[in-house]
């Protein structure tokens, strides 16, 4: 994965530009979220594209947090520690926070096992709409606003119990939703593997916003627009 196109880095200095992060989403994630779309009033950094370049930039250590408290625009210059701590917080130009990053245990720049395990968890994104997001609103009657779907990132966690490894794929373990009032959590539980032996275990939480009585008729419609979306692109990038 060439992440270099994705974003720019200068000296300390990070930033985005709308291209970048759609091309980002829809390329390598899989994400077809409309609030990755160049045009979108609403418009913001992919969460998976900032959790990639915090682990291509300080490398990987074996037990890892992320933790979201806004919402990144292309406007917003990031400001990366030049200190490669076990706690970094991840502030912009302003000293407003969006990233507070926990990291322990051994550490690894190998650019394989870096590679394998950004772009797998990247890709595994990319299947949680409609595939598990869906079952879980039907699950409990509730479903988010169609007419303006907004899923966003809460938390990752990563632990590995060996970095010598070169590869690491993501297996889907089991999912829970709590939604409490127009809102509510998704977390998704997986095991990290290689070589199909478990190597260590990950969870990735995400809140659910604008939520009202689950209406069937109004998701087969937003699957079937995000679905025809996505093979536009397909079919786009193919003819390119």
């Amino acid at each position: 994965m060439n992440l270099e196109k994705f974003y720019t880095l200068e000296g300390s200095r990070l930033s985005f530009t709308r291209q970048q992060a759609s091309d980002f989403a829809k390329s390598v994630a899989g994400d077809f979220n409309t609030i990755h779309d160049v045009d979108s009033k609403r418009f913001c950094i992919p969460g998976d594209l900032l959790f990639c370049v915090i682990i291509h930039h300080y490398g990987l250590r074996q037990t890892m947090g992320f933790s979201f408290s806004g919402m990144v625009s292309e406007d917003v210059t990031l400001i990366l520690p030049a200190v490669n701590a076990r706690e970094i917080s991840i502030y912009d130009e302003n000293d407003k926070k969006y990233l507070d990053v926990s990291s322990d245990g051994a550490h690894s720049r190998n650019p394989g096992l870096i590679n394998s395990l950004t772009r797998n968890y990247v890709e595994f994104s990319g299947h949680t709409f409609p595939h598990v997001l869906v079952p879980l609103m039907q699950q409990n009657n509730v479903m988010i606003n169609t007419e303006r779907p907004l899923v966003i990132y809460d938390h990752m966690r990563i632990s590995l119990d060996t970095l010598d490894i070169d590869s690491v794929e993501l297996k889907l373990t089991g999912s829970t939703f709590r939604p409490y009032g127009k809102r509510g959590d998704v977390a998704l539980n997986y095991d990290l593997c290689c070589n199909d032996e478990t190597v260590g275990k990950g969870q990735k939480k995400m809140v659910l916003s604008g939520l009202r009585e689950y209406d069937q008729e109004k998701i087969d419609a937003l699957v079937e627009n995000y679905s025809a979306r996505k093979n536009c692109y397909a079919s786009n990038a193919a003819q390119n």
